[in-house]
């Protein structure tokens, strides 16, 4: 009898055990993207392999009940050409714990600002916005490449296809520092998808707005973005005065095959003479199953007298043709 009662309970702690950990989830993730180019900038030309923002993480959600969840966010970055880790630091990408319910999203940590996914990154259709080809003209106005730590938002929930977050990046500094701004939406209708940005970091800022319609096997995008005192050439805040810069997107869709072209300017700083520029990138990737591609592209960024994007000199023209494979798990 004591056996048979004794078996009891340890079958009712097992189940008890499994019934906790069904409500709860962990889910390791990742990508790992690398290309071969040849890369000419000014009138210096090398072969390269180069690492397309490779990353892996952790994601965790656990059912609190009620409709409340608690969930986790751990991503770090790599180079996959060396196998060395993300200069920025381990979890560097995001770092970031949060609460969601009906009333929404609260988030605490580290992430990449929500107004670039909204309108740059929405539109980046041919390499998630990575590597050589990625767009050389967004203005971020965050402290370290879009990203930006002890941060605090809030994320509204779906209302009719619209979702608006707002944050704020706590400086941690006693006196004199100052906090980062971010506000973005998102509006989803039927096959138009809308969005806007905003950014602000003392008294640099930026706004920016995004629409992307797809009909059938085409996808067509484009963003327009006002910069102010952002130095997107050397991405820190400078009195360069006021820029615009837009990008057009396209793709079309045949099968496994994806053909890509995208188009973007840079307007001149009203503080830099001749700082204007223009880039475009035509692309092919080919899925070999849904979590794997390859893909080739030709990209080039023509630079006027004061411009410096992608380039290591004012003035030098940048090109890359590159092949490459992504694989996501």
């Amino acid at each position: 009898m004591q056996k048979t009662n004794r078996l009891l309970l340890a079958s009712l702690a097992l189940l008890s055990t499994s019934a906790a950990f069904a409500q709860s989830s962990v889910t390791l993730y990742g990508r790992v993207n690398t290309t071969v180019e040849r890369q000419k900038d000014g009138g210096t030309t090398n072969t390269v392999m180069a690492n397309n923002a490779s990353r892996f993480g952790f994601r965790g959600t656990e059912d609190l009940g009620g409709g409340l969840k608690a969930g986790f966010v751990l991503e770090s970055g790599f180079n996959s050409d060396t196998g060395t880790t993300d200069s920025r630091g381990f979890f560097a990408r995001q770092s970031e714990v949060n609460l969601s319910g009906n009333f929404g999203t609260v988030r605490l940590g580290r992430w990449t600002a929500e107004s670039y996914f909204a309108t740059a990154d929405y539109i980046s259709l041919h390499n998630h916005d990575t590597g050589s080809s990625s767009d050389a003209f967004y203005a971020s106005v965050m402290r370290n490449a879009f990203t930006n730590s002890n941060s605090i938002a809030y994320k509204t929930p779906d209302i009719g296809g619209l979702t608006v977050e707002g944050s704020v990046g706590l400086h941690e500094q006693a006196v004199g520092g100052k906090n980062v701004y971010d506000l973005a939406a998102n509006y989803t209708l039927g096959a138009l998808a809308l969005g806007a940005g905003y950014s602000k970091l003392d008294s640099a800022n930026q706004f920016a707005l995004r629409a992307l319609y797809t009909a059938g096997p085409f996808i067509v995008g484009a963003y327009y973005q006002r910069s102010d005192d952002w130095n997107a050439m050397t991405d820190s805040a400078a009195a360069v005065g006021k820029r615009d810069a837009y990008r057009v997107s396209g793709a079309y869709i045949l099968g496994a095959s994806e053909f890509h072209l995208n188009v973007g300017r840079a307007g001149k700083y009203d503080n830099i003479a001749n700082s204007s520029a223009l880039q475009y990138t035509l692309g092919y990737n080919y899925n070999l199953s849904k979590r794997t591609k390859v893909y080739g592209y030709y990209t080039k960024v023509d630079n006027k007298a004061g411009a410096s994007y992608y380039s290591s000199a004012a003035g030098n023209d940048f090109s890359s043709v590159a092949v490459g494979v992504r694989h996501n798990f």
